[in-house]
């Protein structure tokens, strides 16, 4: 591969499967048209048919006929539709391994949610079905998408909500300024769940008629499902290899909102950062922009949010901002590289797709564009923001205004401080940082995440890290285990709103960033026994390269009995404790 000192990183293949279609070429026509793939439920086994969602038009066992997988063999659908997506990314950018470190970088949250809804009353009792738990968690699907490919060196899961895929990519454009890599593929998959659904109609934020973004009107989201990858190299080795080139990542942005777990701040600071950050990186003035693919997700808190965000940034030069989301509904970990897609669309052909369902403007909302059908786009700013305050924005250009260089990662790193906390009996010393009421919400993990977080910044001399890293296999899993449990026992009843908003794997790194007040890079990985491994590694890549100066890095885990009962009966490893957290503090010296 080249040695050039140009890291300039370009997309040379896309694959997408959503609402609107399968592939490039019927999603691209539908955005044209203004056509919704937002309608009832179809698949989708719930009693909630007055929500409306954003279905893939397939079943499982037709997905599985599109990739040579006997129809017998139990494959979660989320799953399934990013290897959809894969296929068309990897034969659109003609990738073949030969030599070549490729990685592929996932987002997810919902994973294998889909099989272990419907079997969740079986397994507990019994063997029967007790194999669909190896592909619940996230980094399980991810390696049953990779295996199904086989030329992947690595491969790597973020969780960070509805900006998963989004940081994915952000993940592999590092990989690839740092020479770890010499192809990425990265995206997200997403598939709906009856956890999720009801767990978001626990919020009281679906509407029950197609979202209507940044409208007066607006009552909610639509959830939908999908899953998109881009294939990322650096420009020398593509034009080494005559790829077709579809754009090139010029910025990106990751930052923390820090204010709440499920709704945004009223003035968009971690939006206004993420977007700043990426029209730096890139090089860029506000006005630079010709196009922005809005988060938009057509709730009253995120549009208002986001479009405080957006004032900020672009003032009264307002470039053409548009949401996608009523087209294939708010595909979550998915939406980020859905919309990259959408972006790339956008600037090749040259149009702006409509803000569908947009007929009321709102004081506190942007005015979205109606859809522009001939415009030349040359930068487009795609936006993707996550429950926590996971904020991230990429940037895609048709040519850079000036070449990203390698990053270097010569700067020694060490550790600052380490703290480990394995006794649940120590969790009352939190109310020396939180106030008893406050500890009360908390699960025992976001409990013990916090302590040990503090615990390891008072030993460090640190008040505020610049990053928070965490690393998670599953999450909050009391909480996970208590909806499932909840709907297994009582059905599709209103769910308990606080359960849902502790069970996202991100809950546990912005949980600990609200307190901290950290508007830093953000992120978790959950990829099974390597976790934090992962996080370790993109923090070391972070310091490194001198975008930071401190990182908090944090392994979380807590086992059930139920837990224990099931990884026991699959042979599969567990947490060193039933309550288990480690806290690294990493720095770098000058």
């Amino acid at each position: 591969m080249s040695n050039s000192q140009n890291a300039n990183i370009v997309i040379t293949g896309q694959g997408i499967i959503s609402a609107i279609g399968i592939g490039v070429q019927e999603t691209l026509q539908a955005l044209r048209d203004g056509r919704s793939g937002i309608g009832t439920m179809k698949y989708l086994a719930s009693t909630h048919h007055e929500l409306p969602v954003g279905e893939v038009d397939r079943s499982n066992d037709q997905l599985k006929a599109m990739l040579g997988i006997p129809s017998e063999q139990e494959v979660n659908r989320t799953a399934l539709l990013g290897m959809v997506a894969l296929q068309q990314a990897l034969d659109d950018a003609n990738i073949q391994r030969k030599g070549r470190r490729v990685i592929l970088v996932t987002g997810t949250t919902v994973a294998g949610m889909d099989l272990t809804e419907r079997y969740f009353g079986t397994f507990r009792d019994s063997d029967e079905h007790i194999g669909c738990m190896r592909q619940h968690d996230c980094g399980a699907c991810t390696n049953l998408i990779a295996s199904h490919f086989g030329i992947f060196n690595e491969s790597a899961t973020l969780s960070t909500a509805c900006s998963a895929a989004a940081n994915a990519i952000i993940l592999g454009a590092n990989f690839l300024r740092t020479g770890q890599a010499d192809v990425v593929v990265a995206g997200g998959a997403e598939a709906l769940s009856r956890y999720h659904l009801n767990g978001f109609n626990s919020l009281m934020i679906l509407d029950h008629e197609v979202c209507r973004p940044f409208d007066a009107t607006r009552a909610g989201l639509n959830l939908g499902e999908g899953a998109a990858f881009v294939v990322m190299e650096r420009e020398a080795d593509a034009q080494e290899r005559n790829a077709d080139i579809h754009g090139y990542l010029t910025g990106y942005g990751n930052a923390c909102d820090a204010f709440h777990q499920t709704m945004s701040s009223p003035d968009g600071e971690g939006a206004c950062r993420a977007m700043t950050q990426a029209l730096a990186m890139a090089g860029v003035h506000p006005d630079d922009i010709d196009y922005v693919n809005a988060h938009g997700t057509g709730t009253v808190n995120n549009d208002q949010s986001e479009s405080a965000a957006l004032r900020r940034v672009f003032g009264e030069q307002m470039p053409p901002v548009t949401s996608t989301k009523m087209y294939t509904g708010h595909t979550t970990s998915a939406s980020g590289a859905i919309e990259a897609v959408f972006s790339l669309l956008a600037m090749r052909y040259g149009f702006v797709p409509a803000n569908l369902g947009w007929t009321q403007s709102a004081p506190d909302c942007i005015r979205p564009s109606q859809g522009i059908a001939q415009l030349k786009v040359d930068r487009v700013l795609c936006n993707s923001f996550g429950f926590g305050g996971n904020d991230t924005s990429l940037l895609f250009a048709r040519r850079p205004l000036h070449d990203m260089t390698r990053l270097d990662t010569t700067r020694k790193v060490r550790v600052a401080a380490e703290v480990e906390l394995a006794d649940p009996e120590s969790l009352a010393d939190i109310n020396k940082y939180v106030k008893p009421l406050e500890a009360r919400r908390m699960g025992k993990l976001l409990k013990a995440s916090l302590l040990a977080s503090y615990q390891a910044l008072e030993a460090a001399g640190i008040d505020c890290p610049d990053a928070i890293i965490t690393a998670t296999a599953w999450g909050c899993a009391e909480h996970n285990e208590l909806l499932l449990d909840q709907l297994e026992q009582e059905g599709e009843v209103p769910l308990k709103p606080t359960y849902f908003m502790q069970s996202t794997h991100n809950t546990i790194g912005s949980n600990i960033a609200i307190h901290l007040n950290c508007h830093g890079y953000n992120v978790t990985y959950s990829h099974g026994t390597r976790s934090f491994d992962w996080a370790m590694r993109d923090a070391t890549m972070l310091l490194q390269s001198g975008q930071c100066h401190t990182v908090l890095v944090g392994l979380h885990e807590e086992v059930t009995p139920l837990m224990h009962s099931l990884m026991s009966r699959l042979g599969l490893p567990v947490a060193p404790a039933d309550l288990y957290s480690r806290v690294v503090v990493l720095t770098v010296d000058d």
